[in-house]
């Protein structure tokens, strides 16, 4: 997906600018009419905007907005007003961006906006909270809406703190790797090399490849740091467009074991996240296409995109889900069952449930097999070198017991 920077006016007058992420410029532009803004100039980003953009004040975590919700609630159930609840939120939180983005909302409150408007002209909010905010204001229900948000982020705080533990680990090891490989083409290739410079023994092919990637490091290493850079920039190009988003995509779901927490994760996503937006009153087709911008991986993205489409025409959501074959069969499954007995919040509550644990049951099943075949592979590279230097030795000693 693009991204597309826009100035606009919003409801109340105020001169807005930020950045949306869509499709084409044409669904940037319907997009940003439906929050009822008055679009005044639309240009897709930069590369240099795109990978660049660096908030000083860091991004708001979603373990930030838990405790933001968390507080919002005690205090509105104590009988503090949304203003003063919110001035005394933008003092107490830690992370600047929020903390700057409260003090916008509460000035804006103070005008007269809604919460749920004076939270959307700010970039920080996630339009799942604004939506619930929505909703909340119109039931009179504001302490039910943000108590169920609190619980929204702590599930999916959980569910990316399991994936970052289970991806945090080969990475690490694998930098470890690259260091002692540098580190020994560097400097202890070279140590062992040099007492087979005088002696007339044929070095091994496997040897001379080792010794032209040492002599590569010391005479060119100022080339691997450009190239470095190179790949991370064209990565994130890549990343960026439609094509290279449905390509990686693709591949998270076909390599083994992360594929299957992969769609482990998306279905829990989906179960808890549209079992809220329910929760709240938000109809189905509006909760399905938030959930749909939810969803990290591109393929459950769309699928839950044209879900939204064949709901409108009426059609049940367990459809699409199970024509689209990338759910597992419960998730269909348990979410007709809810349709039929007109109960699909709490199935999709019951289904998140159950897949928040299968989650944290695979992301252990991929540490446990993660563990040992990083161990193999970094032996490997350190074994390759070893052999490298060990086989002309072995030569030299097959020599002298000719003599």
């Amino acid at each position: 997906m693009a991204e597309y920077m826009y100035r606009a006016i919003s409801k109340s007058g105020k001169e807005i600018k930020g950045k949306i992420e869509s499709e084409s410029v044409e669904k940037a532009k319907a997009d940003l009419k439906a929050r009822d803004l008055v679009l005044t100039e639309i240009s897709e980003a930069s590369l240099l905007q795109k990978d660049l953009d660096i908030n000083i004040g860091g991004r708001v975590k979603v373990r930030d907005l838990c405790l933001f919700c968390r507080q919002f609630v005690s205090m509105q159930r104590a009988g503090v007003t949304i203003i003063e609840t919110l001035k005394m939120l933008s003092e107490a939180t830690t992370n600047k961006t929020l903390s700057k983005a409260l003090k916008n909302v509460c000035k804006n409150v103070e005008k007269g906006e809604s919460l749920a408007d004076s939270l959307e002209m700010e970039e920080v909010f996630p339009k799942l909270l604004i939506n619930m905010t929505q909703a909340g204001e119109a039931s009179g229900s504001l302490d039910v809406a943000y108590e169920r948000m609190a619980l929204q982020f702590e599930k999916e705080a959980k569910l990316k703190g399991l994936i970052k533990k289970a991806s945090i680990y080969p990475i690490i090891v694998c930098v470890v790797a690259i260091v002692v490989v540098i580190v020994m083409l560097t400097f202890v290739v070279p140590s062992f090399m040099g007492m087979f410079e005088d002696m007339d023994i044929e070095m091994p092919a496997l040897t001379m490849a080792v010794v032209h990637a040492s002599e590569f490091m010391q005479q060119r290493w100022y080339v691997v740091l450009p190239v470095i850079v190179a790949i991370v920039v064209f990565f994130k190009w890549f990343k960026s467009t439609e094509r290279g988003e449905g390509i990686l995509a693709k591949i998270a779901l076909k390599i083994p074991l992360f594929g299957d927490m992969t769609i482990k994760s998306a279905s829990a996503n989906l179960a808890r996240t549209l079992s809220t937006m329910m929760a709240a009153g938000i109809p189905l087709v509006e909760g399905v296409e938030i959930t749909a911008g939810t969803m990290t991986n591109y393929y459950f993205k769309h699928a839950l995109l044209d879900a939204k489409e064949s709901i409108i025409a009426g059609v049940p959501l367990s459809v699409p889900l199970k024509e689209c074959g990338l759910f597992p069969p419960m998730v269909y499954h348990m979410t007709r069952i809810g349709e039929e007995s007109g109960n699909m919040e709490e199935m999709l509550s019951k289904l998140a449930d159950y897949y928040e644990e299968e989650v944290e049951i695979a992301t252990q099943s991929l540490m446990a097999a993660l563990e040992p075949l990083i161990i193999i592979v970094l032996a490997g590279l350190v074994g390759t070198i070893l052999g490298s230097v060990m086989m002309p030795m072995m030569t030299m000693y097959e020599g002298l017991d000719n003599l």
